[in-house]
């Protein structure tokens, strides 16, 4: 079986798109080559975004926040799913687009934050199983 390749975008690449990778990661395993990026990226990963991920076990300090530049050399994209990236929606080469709602975490409580990871958890879950 061929791997699949999906991108991941938000603005910052800081939050919802390194946790939609690190979960397509997990969950895909070795079925699932998983890219995020940003259309405006923060530099860094949320460290919120990285205590969220590290009660599941998954080290998301490893991630770096990357512009859509920098990812461009791995299309095309079996799917890219962007994440409230208003106008600065990318365009790449991909088979299908996605877009995800889901609030911007940044700035919720811990409680609020994994709320926003465990729904991201359970589209990402869907989405391997479309793909």
């Amino acid at each position: 079986m061929q791997k699949k390749k999906l991108l991941f975008v938000c603005i910052e690449n800081s939050n919802r798109s390194q946790m939609s990778q690190a979960f397509a990661k997990i969950i895909g395993d070795e079925n699932i080559e998983a890219y995020s990026a940003g259309s405006k990226p923060s530099g860094n990963v949320n460290p919120k975004a990285i205590a969220a991920m590290k009660e599941l076990g998954y080290d998301l300090s490893t991630h770096d926040s990357k512009s859509l530049d920098e990812v461009k050399v791995f299309a095309p994209f079996d799917a890219v799913v962007t994440m409230g990236c208003g106008d600065a929606c990318p365009w790449m080469p991909a088979k299908k687009f996605i877009d995800w709602v889901i609030p911007d975490p940044k700035h919720m409580e811990p409680e609020q934050f994994n709320e926003v990871r465990d729904f991201i958890r359970e589209k990402v879950t869907e989405l391997l199983k479309e793909i």
